[in-house]
């Protein structure tokens, strides 16, 4: 157990730079959202077009990014939303076990799911090295291939929530680890 809950830490260390490496590109998004605006208003008076659709699509690919990279970053600190109201005033050991169900039952087969399904397209945007039909847009592809890497981060990510919750289930962790995630839930 000592093996995979060290495995789990390196995974957890992983998401946590990713979570920095996005709260970067956040804010790379804001500022290139607000050049786009600020750009778009002084065309109007200047006469010359300073945006571009380059720059739309950068604002567009980091938010895309963010979101889907975001989701492993929040699995990891127990920031999704829980939408069961019973579930907040269930005890730690119903919780853990919730987790763990849903996590087998639900999360790995849909992670494996989106992979299987999004595969094909992305191949066939590698094949053709797929570019957005706007005039001066960026490639497709790339964007396209972080649909992967999200499901592919988050689906090891939810190996490694496993791994603490069958640890805290065999009594190799405290339950405090469910406390944390619910603590979490108000962000």
């Amino acid at each position: 157990m000592d093996i995979l809950l060290r495995i789990a830490n390196t995974i957890d260390k992983l998401t946590d730079r990713v979570g920095r490496w996005l709260a970067w590109l956040t804010l790379f998004m804001v500022l290139v959202g607000a050049f786009n605006a600020v750009a778009r208003y002084l065309s109007r008076y200047v006469g010359v077009n300073l945006s571009s659709n380059s720059f739309l699509e950068m604002q567009w690919y980091a938010f895309s990014i963010v979101f889907l990279l975001g989701g492993v970053y929040a699995l990891k600190n127990g920031a999704h939303v829980r939408v069961d109201v019973l579930y907040g005033r269930l005890g730690n050991n119903y919780k853990v076990w919730i987790n763990l169900v849903g996590t087998v039952i639900f999360l790995i087969p849909f992670c494996i799911f989106m992979l299987w399904a999004s595969w094909p397209d992305v191949v066939d945007s590698w094949e053709v090295l797929e570019v957005s039909s706007d005039p001066g847009g960026l490639p497709r592809y790339p964007i396209k291939t972080v649909v992967l890497l999200a499901f592919v981060l988050l689906l090891v990510q939810a190996l490694a929530e496993l791994i603490k919750l069958i640890a805290v289930v065999r009594g190799a962790l405290p339950d405090d680890l469910v406390n944390q995630q619910t603590e979490s839930e108000g962000l």
